[in-house]
């Protein structure tokens, strides 16, 4: 449960930012986002003044958000007429995120708030949330120990000829057993994701996800994760799930063999674990994101594996890590073309993979925090390859 210290710590982080960029206020209508400051995922908008108290205005359910929230403030969705008094007409530019907010809902409020400017808070807020608190990084702790525990699990059931929907079965049903919430949050458009993904090596690779790996799924209507395709021997089984506890997500990946493993995917392995040690040395504050990744592509140009680095030919992704926390894709990326200096207390899922067309993905993700020793990995089982 968020603490009302905690809670404080954010919120006058969040204000700072308000402060430096001459925003009077902000208006948090994502859930996630008014989660993170208030305590609550009701249903509600929570107004941020860069000065003074935070008001908690909730639609559903008054009485729930006033048991879980620790913030003084909160009271029923005001009517159009009394919101703009409550904001005070002192405040003329406000803070809005532009990033998961709908048109629609923009337009709202610029109609009952009106003569006043709207202003993009995205990039601000993002920053703020990726800096992780001890509380935060315990949560997250925790989430990886209970994810890990069930990858342990997994050579008591994984069988040959299984399908792939049956190892993600049983894998999710005992995820699930553990307290994993399930529910993945996203904050880019047109992402979705079920948990994770079980795959064989006949799966095909490509699909709408921004990831190295999709999976075919089930249908043209759920176009990723595990299939009906048969799981046989000598081919990698490739695990990528995320653990979700107490709202916190970690992100880990392990592969699985019954028998041998091609000579070619077992190099592609070596150089992705090459891969995640260069860059878990280099997650130290300070440095910067872009040129991670860079190097990231060097390693696997160097190995002759750049044309399967990270997604299919045509079809990479631009990314070899990923931040983590209440959402599965936070700040900090390291991507191209994110120039950002990494923080302290930054959490990050690193996932160098490579993909065969009709061999099969190979490759490792593990989670970490940034710290002046680098990276401490926080997903802390075995990274090898497990064979049956």
């Amino acid at each position: 449960m968020l603490t009302y210290r905690e809670a404080m710590q954010r919120l006058t982080a969040m204000q700072a930012q308000l402060q430096t960029k001459g925003v009077d206020g902000a208006l948090f209508i994502f859930p996630i986002d008014v989660y993170y400051f208030s305590g609550t995922r009701q249903n509600s908008t929570l107004w941020i003044p860069a000065v003074g108290e935070p008001i908690l205005m909730v639609r559903k359910s008054l009485s729930r958000a006033r048991v879980e929230s620790v913030l003084t403030d909160i009271r029923p969705f005001p009517s159009s007429k009394e919101f703009s008094s409550l904001i005070g007409e002192q405040v003329q530019k406000i803070g809005f995120t532009f990033d998961v907010a709908p048109v629609q809902q923009l337009n709202y409020y610029t109609k009952i708030l009106p003569g006043r400017e709207f202003v993009d808070i995205s990039a601000a807020n993002r920053e703020v949330r990726s800096v992780k608190s001890e509380f935060e990084l315990e949560q997250l702790r925790v989430s990886a120990t209970s994810l890990c525990s069930v990858f342990k699990q997994v050579p008591q059931f994984l069988k040959e000829g299984m399908r792939e929907l049956d190892l993600a079965a049983e894998f999710e049903h005992r995820l699930r057993v553990a307290g994993n919430e399930g529910y993945i949050r996203m904050r880019a458009f047109n992402q979705e994701l079920f948990m994770g993904l079980a795959l064989s090596a006949g799966a095909a690779s490509y699909g709408f996800f921004d990831g190295a790996v999709t999976g075919r799924g089930l249908s043209n209507a759920s176009p990723q994760g595990a299939s009906t395709q048969i799981i046989g021997r000598n081919e990698p089984i490739f695990l990528d799930y995320t653990g979700v506890f107490n709202g916190y997500i970690t992100d880990m990946t392990r592969i699985f063999v019954i028998g041998t493993l091609d000579p070619e995917l077992q190099r592609a392995f070596d150089v992705s674990l090459k891969i995640q040690a260069h860059l878990q040395k280099a997650l130290k504050p300070g440095a910067i994101c872009e040129e991670l990744f860079k190097q990231a592509v060097e390693i696997a140009d160097k190995a002759g594996l750049g044309a399967h680095f990270m997604g299919m030919p045509g079809e990479q992704a631009r990314f070899v890590g990923h931040g983590v926390g209440l959402e599965l894709d936070e700040f900090p990326v390291l991507a191209q073309g994110f120039k950002m200096p990494l923080q302290a207390g930054q959490t990050i899922a690193i996932e160098p993979k490579f993909v065969f067309l009709d061999k099969g993905v190979i490759g490792i993700e593990n989670t970490f925090v940034v710290s002046g020793g680098g990276g401490e990995k926080i997903t802390a089982i075995d990274d090898q390859i497990t064979f049956l």
